[in-house]
């Protein structure tokens, strides 16, 4: 099969596709359970020895029709009923990823109370938002995340990672609150750890799928299991997703020629007389500076295959490992105009830089399980990953259009702006050894050793020109990093003291090392407008060349150290078989850093005091689970682009007191009858900033009283951003059951009161006002094991932001998707 990519009339012929070939005499889905689990778990609860020792997501027992299926979870690094433990976590099985066609973390949000995701567009990864809590700039190796990313239990420390295909996934668990006792680095207010589908020795199953929507949307994928004997298996699951940019290109409307001439003679004037050996004259405006054909903005590309092995020579002991690759040839999502211009469609953009995303990804994961004896267990969990990326990105999103070659429409922007990132490499590995107790016992614990090194570089260009690609410099600058080292070292344990049946106490710590250190690291601008040609850098070029006519301005060299401990400590009573409360206390950490210049800023901090229920009603047809928190958030590292005083640029990271931060969440299953199914979540969120003086290049900001940033903004009281007050979901599915198969209608709606879009809370234009999605499907799933699903996501077409910048003029904004639908029809076998 070739699979045909409209937009550049390639083929797919990657080894990728090939093996989706291989894989389409055979289709379909993984079976698994027909709605999203979601609640909390529990430490220390006795699952078999076998099962606590190879944390999983276990499939469930048969279903009764009436009842809703039992869910096991690994938020305590043992595989438990996700009902019995006090760990805030939402369980996203198989089915409902499939159900609410998950891709990304950014598909996840909805699904689970107090979550969000941004879209970054210059560096085209997802930062996320936990319980009001996140960092927008944790998009490169600057900046580290809060809320931590994991793969079958291991760590991905770079925001890349969490943009790549979700696919053959049997689990995504989201983990709320600090998670650093057991889960380690940068999950200061929460975790998502996603579990693959693993091979089963002496399964022949496979499934494939393939999709159609709008947008030429075409996607396929396919799984296949293979036993190899009696104690070895494989697995291979390859996926491809495509679809057309959603931003069209608008036709520059060229000023008049004597116009332009009028609008470009005095600042040519000006030039020529301030730089005499450098002289410039005027140019007629190249309407072929405009980008008109090619990929657009917004466009999906994205192709993934992984090859996993089980060795299980004993009942005591087995090995998982995988190797995955994953590429991305799609685009960067643009800055639109929250107002468009008369004329123009809403999702258009007047562009001068072509979109591209190059970037691959090549990653092992490796997991042992070994039952010692009966009473211990021991788990060694590895991993392996290298990133090469490179992109381009219209900054200025055509905000202000030329009036000449070196004009714009309003004076106080330059008109043209590249963020172009020319080369990133991320090389990370990681091993963790683990002992734990096995069977029911009156104290279970577990001990552990971690240690995880990531090696990266980055080239980063800006190129920003007065009017046009033609016109003069207005200040252009690389940042060049070629080595920046993590070192982090930890031990850890936790035990749970089940004092009597009903009454369990648990405690737990971690003492993190990490060391950082940045390597040859300079900042780089263009100086010599006196003799250099006038042109925006370019990947050619060397900005460290004598010649370049640029000059080093910043070196960031330096040494970081940090370590603190970190703990938890939890008391859980068993009121009955069906309910339970619990109260905990928990501290988050993320260690300080190095920003440009080799300066360093300092660490975070969280402590999380929670309580919570879990209940089982009306003989497993409703499930409810409930926690309140209140997080006292200290050290709050906000990070952002700046300009120095001197007219320089960088990126500033310093520490605000924090922030108070307190909710409520709530999350409710139900099966009304064997039919009909009701979901429901809700998340009710306080987060106002303490002590803060911002600065960012990003929005028109009053001059700073700080030395060191030209414009700033005392941020003190304000709401966190991507943190509404309120927000809920609701789905609702029923079944029809026909002679030859079943009918599932369903329909998932999500609201959420206004929220800001950036610490600032500079009025509507930085706000997401009130809104309300809603997404149907109707599947057909046949007793010959294939079926069919059409979907149509946010029926209301809504224009929903999820990031906003003024420093162009006008206001501008990233968006989640218009209205998107398709049909996905698959086979298992």
């Amino acid at each position: 099969m070739n699979l045909h990519v409209p937009q550049s009339g390639k083929r797919l012929l990657t080894p990728i596709s090939l093996a989706i070939f291989a894989l389409m005499t055979n289709a379909t889905v993984y079976a698994a359970d027909t709605a999203p689990a979601a609640a909390d778990a529990q430490a220390g609860s006795a699952a078999p020895a076998a099962e606590q020792s190879a944390p999983q997501a276990a499939p469930a027992a048969p279903a009764d029709s009436g009842k809703i299926t039992e869910v096991y979870v690994t938020a305590t690094k043992r595989t438990t009923s996700l009902q019995k433990t006090p760990v805030a976590v939402t369980a996203l099985n198989a089915a409902a990823l499939d159900d609410n066609h998950v891709q990304t973390i950014q598909d996840v949000v909805n699904l689970v109370p107090g979550f969000s995701a941004t879209g970054q567009g210059d560096h085209g990864v997802i930062t996320m938002t936990m319980r009001g809590i996140g960092n927008d700039s944790a998009k490169t190796e600057y900046a580290d995340p809060e809320v931590a990313s994991f793969v079958d239990g291991v760590y991905s420390p770079r925001p890349e990672g969490a943009t790549a295909l979700l696919f053959d996934l049997d689990a995504i668990e989201v983990l709320r609150g600090p998670q650093g006792t057991l889960w380690g680095r940068n999950s200061t207010v929460g975790a998502v750890n996603m579990q693959t589908v693993k091979p089963e020795i002496g399964s022949n199953a496979g499934n494939f799928e393939l999709g159609y929507g709008n947008y030429a949307r075409l996607g396929a994928r396919g799984a296949l299991n293979i036993p190899i004997n009696s104690t070895m298996a494989m697995r291979v699951s390859v996926v491809h997703e495509q679809h057309d940019g959603y931003v069209d290109y608008q036709a520059p409307n060229i000023p008049s020629l004597a116009s332009q001439q009028a609008a470009a003679a005095p600042v040519i004037a000006a030039w020529n007389t301030a730089h005499p050996t450098n002289p410039i004259a005027f140019q007629p405006i190249n309407p072929n500076n405009y980008v008109r054909m090619g990929k657009k903005y917004s466009a999906q590309d994205q192709s993934a295959a992984r090859l996993s092995f089980l060795w299980q020579p004993s009942a005591d002991l087995k090995w998982n490992i995988s190797y995955e690759h994953y590429i991305d040839r799609g685009t960067p999502s643009i800055n639109l105009l929250q107002q468009q211009r008369p004329g123009q469609d809403f999702w258009s953009a007047l562009v001068d830089t072509a979109p591209s995303v190059d970037r691959e990804s090549n990653s092992v994961r490796s997991r042992v399980d070994w039952q010692i004896n009966p009473d211990i267990a021991m788990a060694y969990i590895a991993g392996y990953s290298r990133f090469n990326g490179s992109s381009t990105f219209d900054q200025d999103g055509g905000a202000n259009p030329a009036t000449s070659f070196t004009t714009a429409s309003s004076s106080a922007s330059a008109g043209y702006q590249a963020n172009n990132t020319v080369g990133s490499k991320y090389k990370n590995y990681s091993h963790e050894l683990e002992f734990m107790s096995t069977g029911k016992r009156e104290v279970d614990w577990l001990l552990g050793l971690y240690y995880a090194n990531e090696d990266n570089s980055i080239r980063f260009d800006i190129p920003i020109m007065n009017g046009t690609q033609q016109g003069t410099i207005n200040w252009q600058g690389s940042f060049i990093q070629p080595k920046e080292t993590v070192d982090s070292t930890a031990a850890f344990g936790q035990a749970t003291w089940n004092i009597a049946d009903a009454w369990h106490l648990t405690g737990g710590f971690r003492y993190t090392s990490d060391k950082r250190k940045n390597i040859g690291g300079t900042n780089n601008n263009f100086s010599d407008y006196a003799n250099s040609p006038l042109v925006p850098v370019s990947p050619s070029s060397d900005p460290l060349s004598p010649s370049s006519g640029f000059t080093t301005y910043q070196r960031n060299d330096g040494e970081y150290k940090d370590h603190k401990l970190t703990g938890l400590g939890r008391i859980s009573y068993d009121i009955d078989k069906n309910n339970m409360v619990f109260a905990s206390v928990s501290t988050g950490y993320k260690s300080g850093g190095l920003q440009d210049g080799g300066r360093p800023y300092g660490s975070e901090t969280l402590t999380n005091y929670e309580v919570g229920s879990k209940s089982t009603f009306l003989g497993g047809k409703v499930r409810m689970n409930n926690s309140a928190y209140y997080e006292k958030f200290k050290g709050f590292q906000f990070s952002a682009p700046v300009t120095n005083p001197d007219g320089t640029r960088g990126l500033a990271t310093n520490n605000a007191e924090g922030a108070n931060v307190w909710g409520l969440e709530t999350e409710i299953a139900a099966k009304i009858t064997p039919v009909d199914r009701v979901q429901f979540t809700a998340a009710y969120t306080h987060a106002k900033l303490k002590k803060l003086i911002g600065g960012s290049n990003d929005y028109v900001l009053p001059k700073c009283s700080i030395p060191d940033i030209s414009t700033c903004l005392d941020v003190t009281g304000n709401d966190m951003p991507h943190a509404p007050k309120f927000a809920m979901q609701l789905q609702y599915q029923h079944s029809f059951e026909l002679a030859d198969g079943t009918l599932i209608p369903r329909i998932s709606t999500h609201y959420e009161t206004a929220s800001w879009l950036s610490v600032f809370n500079l009025g509507e234009p930085d706000r997401q006002k009130a809104y309300n999605r809603t997404d149907i499907g109707l599947r057909y799933d046949a007793q010959a094991k294939w079926y069919f699903d059409a979907f149509v996501r946010n029926v209301e077409d809504g224009k929903i932001k999820t990031s906003a910048m003024n420093a162009n003029g006008p206001w501008q904004a990233q968006y989640l998707p218009p209205r998107t639908f398709g049909i996905n029809v698959g086979r298992s076998f």
